[in-house]
């Protein structure tokens, strides 16, 4: 089984990639393979709504977003982890997921997600939501931990000395590794869950 951890931070060794790492030592004591991207710092631009995916089954603008997609295509789950910008997730990830999930047509159905905010202080909760709605919208499981996943610090180092932060890393991993083996059985005794075709009602007549 495989993990796919994107790092949405610009410093590439800050406090975010300290929560992801916490978590990527209990993945490897599970035998769960992990491949850890760091995106936080390109210059990844925004969906244009152009459509053009639909055609070619990828975005348009050929940049890492359709890499990180055929790596998340071959994932049993994907862990998301962000600073928190203003109560909300750096731009530069959300733009990467928006892209990522309208583009790719693969099914994503019971691959387990996972999201992880650092802040200073404050907006963790906010950010924390933000993230699991990609999930969400997708048919995947949200593995959750012992409280909502973040970790408090300014830097690695005072990460580092949050241990609730790390013990709820490590917490985290676990209930994740849980979750995707059961689903990887299960999938393997009876398949994926019915689904039905898709029904679409706009509300405006």
């Amino acid at each position: 089984m495989n993990v796919l951890i994107l790092n949405g931070s610009p410093h590439k060794k800050g406090s975010t990639y300290t929560a992801l790492h916490e978590m990527e030592a209990v993945f490897h004591q599970e035998g769960i393979q992990t491949e850890l991207i760091h995106v936080g710092h390109l210059p990844i631009r925004g969906c244009i709504a152009c459509g053009g995916c639909r055609k070619t089954g990828k975005c348009v603008f050929d940049d890492i977003v359709n890499e990180v997609a055929e790596k998340f295509r071959d994932a049993d789950g994907l862990v998301v982890g962000t600073p928190v910008y203003y109560a909300s997730a750096n731009a530069t990830l959300v733009a990467l997921l928006q892209r990522l999930f309208h583009s790719t047509s693969f099914d994503k159905t019971m691959k387990v997600g996972a999201a992880v905010a650092s802040a200073r202080r404050g907006g963790l909760t906010a950010t924390f939501d933000e993230l699991n709605k990609f999930f969400t919208i997708s048919g995947m499981p949200v593995a959750s931990g012992q409280y909502w996943n973040g970790i408090h610090g300014n830097n690695a180092e005072e990460a580092l000395a949050d241990g609730e932060g790390l013990q709820m890393m490590r917490t985290l991993a676990r209930n994740m590794s849980f979750l995707m083996r059961g689903i990887a059985l299960e999938k393997a005794r009876g398949g994926l869950p019915e689904r039905e075709n898709k029904i679409s009602t706009n509300f405006i007549r």
